[in-house]
């Protein structure tokens, strides 16, 4: 794998000048000396040049393509919307950089295997943004599964659950591929991506274009076309099963849920905070926990990926496990769509 020189600074690129853009990548490279943030690109000009005076970046652009030309960056951030990741991460890759990409990674499996191989041939690092694994209660729990703690698991609850969080802003997919793709990531990682034989899934659209405004703001509900939930069960080679649960509008107690939950033949665990137990005789045993739950997590993802890229031996979401993650979601939403499991193995 090539990498960049760590005796000059990384000359970063960004590609979109949305929040993520703002409160993450840029955010993030500005806290380094050996990051220099060279350029923006967004195809709302006005807000590239917004984003570039904010960040103190010396040029912006409506063109990604031309940006790339002409500033020939190092490493390329990918924010922009779901539809264009594909495009801009095929350009910033053909232009010999390396590429942090927001999720998903695609709109597709066949765009996401295309990713991957464009990274091999480039021998560039090609990363996704799936932060909530880079969390210090994750990497915890990957840790006790390796050693067995838990024994084998045999079955996994992933929820990325809201009352009513439908976004009023932005350009979102539905629950599964805005939110319910981060659970999957993490309860993915933990397990250490075991194969999967065939996945289930059901979807409902029944409070989205009912209601019109939640702890997001509002909504169009006439221009509602996406799942307002979906639940589906991930089959492994190995006789396990995750179930997956996930909505924007749902009628639960709770505002919001994100947890991921591990049930082994030793013990048991919960994910955010950190919480491996056991039963004892009818009670409740703590083998380890963590008090509070990583809120670092952004800020991980990003320091694993400029490490990686400096030639550091660290864990990244990578291309491999990216098309992986996007293959799980394409079979849940064809299994949703015409209520029928689809077999992978």
């Amino acid at each position: 794998m090539m990498s960049a020189s760590t005796t000059s600074p990384l000359r970063v690129a960004i590609i979109g000048a949305g929040q993520v853009a703002d409160k993450v990548h840029a955010s993030y490279y500005a806290t380094r000396s050996d990051v220099q943030m060279v350029a923006v690109m967004d195809s709302r000009l006005e807000q590239a040049q917004a984003f570039a005076e904010r960040h103190a970046i010396p040029s912006a652009w409506q063109d990604a393509c031309a940006m790339l030309e002409a500033v020939k960056p190092d490493v390329v951030s990918v924010c922009s919307p779901n539809r264009f990741h594909f495009e801009h991460v095929m350009a910033a890759l053909e232009a010999g950089c390396h590429v942090m990409c927001e999720k998903p990674p695609a709109m597709t499996p066949q765009e996401a295997d295309e990713m991957r191989m464009a990274a091999r041939k480039a021998g560039k690092v090609l990363a996704y943004d799936f932060h909530h694994r880079f969390a210090l209660d994750t990497q915890l729990l990957r840790e006790a599964v390796m050693n067995g703690t838990l024994g084998e698991i045999y079955f996994t609850s992933a929820q990325a659950l809201r009352r009513c969080g439908v976004p009023g802003w932005g350009v979102f997919g539905g629950p599964l591929i805005d939110i319910g793709i981060h659970m999957l990531d993490a309860a993915m990682y933990v397990l250490g991506f075991p194969a999967v034989k065939r996945v289930t899934a059901h979807g409902f659209q029944r409070l989205g274009t009912r209601k019109s405004s939640g702890q997001f703001g509002e909504w169009d509900p006439a221009q509602f076309t996406v799942e307002d939930a979906l639940f589906g069960t991930i089959e492994f080679c190995n006789g396990g099963i995750l179930r997956l649960d996930t909505s924007f509008a749902l009628n639960i107690r709770e505002q919001s849920i994100m947890n991921v939950a591990f049930c082994g033949e030793k013990a048991g665990a919960t994910l955010f905070p950190a919480h491996i137990y056991q039963d004892d005789a009818g009670a409740l045993q703590t083998l380890i926990q963590r008090e509070e739950a990583d809120d670092q997590r952004h800020l991980r993802s990003m320091e694993a990926f400029v490490r990686h890229v400096q030639g550091e031996p660290v864990m990244i979401a990578d291309a491999e496990q990216g098309l992986v993650i996007q293959q799980l979601v394409a079979a849940l939403y064809q299994s949703a769509e015409t209520g029928e499991s689809v077999t992978l193995c």
